[in-house]
């Protein structure tokens, strides 16, 4: 019977590597930013949200009012800081609201 190291490791840690190893960060990130945008915007906004995509740094959200995506245009780079803080790193570096 082989022997079972005794090398303690945190879920976290185990996670993390798994991630990394099989390339998964962009995959989770744009999981991460459609929850961010959710939870930060709310049921008023999600409402008028039709699609969210992220690529290559820049959020594109789909609104299907032309009202709020003027209003939200003009606080862009609030909500781009919001959303990195929720989302604990910088992932978004760009919103485009169409």
């Amino acid at each position: 019977m082989a022997s079972r190291g005794n090398d303690n490791t945190s879920m976290k840690d185990a996670l993390s590597a798994f991630i990394q190893k099989n390339k998964l960060e962009k995959g989770i990130d744009k999981v991460d930013a459609r929850e961010a945008w959710a939870k930060l915007m709310g049921n008023g906004v999600n409402n008028y949200t039709t699609e969210i995509e992220l690529k290559f740094g820049t959020l594109y959200v789909a609104l299907s009012s032309s009202v709020l995506r003027e209003e939200l245009s003009l606080g862009k780079s609030k909500i781009i800081r919001m959303l990195n803080e929720e989302i604990g790193k910088e992932v978004v570096k760009k919103l485009v609201l169409r």
